[in-house]
């Protein structure tokens, strides 16, 4: 799969959070599906761990501007949570 695809088509399609404050609350919330986290994120607990309660965390291999850049965005994105992937397969990711 091609993760920046799979990405942009659930930034379009789908429900996202970005941010390291809006992945954790979403996480907390059990909102959240998946969460992906670039290597660079600053809280170790995503970092370190595989999952945040029941949701599973991705580990990007990548620092937060190659993540968003992989979006389509402008700025750098340390982490962000899949509430819902609309037409993407970004959930079959293996984390």
């Amino acid at each position: 799969m091609d993760l920046a695809h799979a990405l942009k088509v659930a930034l379009e399609t789908g429900r996202v959070q970005i941010g390291l404050t809006e992945t954790l609350a979403a996480a907390e919330s059990k909102k959240a599906r998946l969460l992906i986290v670039a290597k660079t994120c600053p809280d170790p607990k995503l970092t370190k761990e595989r999952a945040v309660g029941k949701v599973p965390i991705y580990h990007f291999d990548g620092t937060a501007v190659e993540l968003g850049q992989a979006c389509g965005r402008p700025f750098p994105i340390s982490a962000m949570a899949i509430l819902d992937p609309g037409s993407s397969a970004i959930l079959s990711l293996e984390t």
